[in-house]
């Protein structure tokens, strides 16, 4: 049983952190880094609306909706990019608010927001990890056949996928959980001029020693991921700084 867990877990990590690490590195890229989160946020938000208004029915869809409109205004305020972070900071808090208002009175309100900010990997089920694998297999392919595109329609492709990537993972493992995969493994690839295949296998190491961690001492397992990402990722800048 605990292996299969921890199995679970392995797999989990890999499936997550390689497309993370990829939208990742193009968020840095693009210097919106806090569009990820904001997205993720609103993802949360959706997710929460339909336990309120369905009971979790067309979570998936509503979580989808609500990460396209978060992306599609972060397009949007690129129009007024000297402002554009402070809109990004106000549409986070708008969906952090949202959720806790829409589930202060559910009778497991509490549990679904700690769920939504950082879940527990290791609870995710087995069923749930080849869904997801096969789903960013998809976008995977997708993002290849992206690279013929141009103009508007390669922008407005990249958000429509970003937005979908994170309407499945926020679900599975939390929008804090989301943002450190997002932003721990690319930041660190970059600030050592690695590629993608760095990223992913670096990721993966960091996430199985935070699930170790996290099951040897019961701690929070989707915490200690975040954690352990960041510290890793403050940790490599400082070298590199230094150097």
């Amino acid at each position: 049983m605990i292996w299969d867990l921890f199995l679970s877990s392995l797999l989990l990590s890999v499936v997550l952190v390689g497309i993370h690490a990829h939208f990742g590195r193009e968020i840095i890229k693009r210097g919106i880094i806090f569009a990820d989160i904001a997205v993720a946020q609103f993802s949360a938000l959706g997710y929460a609306l339909s336990l309120v208004l369905m009971h979790g029915e067309g979570a998936f869809v509503l979580t989808l909706l609500f990460s396209l409109f978060a992306s599609l205004l972060i397009a949007f305020s690129q129009r007024l990019k000297e402002y554009a972070e402070a809109f990004v900071g106000l549409l986070y808090a708008l969906g952090v608010s949202g959720v806790v208002l829409l589930l202060t009175h559910s009778p497991h309100g509490m549990e679904e927001i700690r769920k939504l900010t950082a879940g527990d990997v290791l609870l995710v089920p087995f069923s749930g990890v080849l869904k997801s694998a096969l789903l960013y297999a998809v976008i995977g392919l997708l993002l290849y056949l992206r690279a013929r595109l141009e103009g508007i329609l390669k922008e407005l492709s990249f958000f429509v996928l970003f937005s979908l990537t994170l309407a499945s993972s926020v679900s599975l493992v939390g929008v804090l959980v989301v943002f450190a995969l997002l932003l721990g493994p690319a930041i660190v690839s970059l600030l050592f001029q690695k590629g993608i295949v760095f990223a992913w296998v670096y990721g993966t190491l960091i996430n199985l020693v935070a699930v170790a961690v996290s099951f040897n001492i019961d701690l929070p397992t989707g915490y200690s991921i975040v954690f352990l990402q960041a510290l890793a990722g403050m940790f490599a800048f400082i070298i590199k700084a230094l150097r």
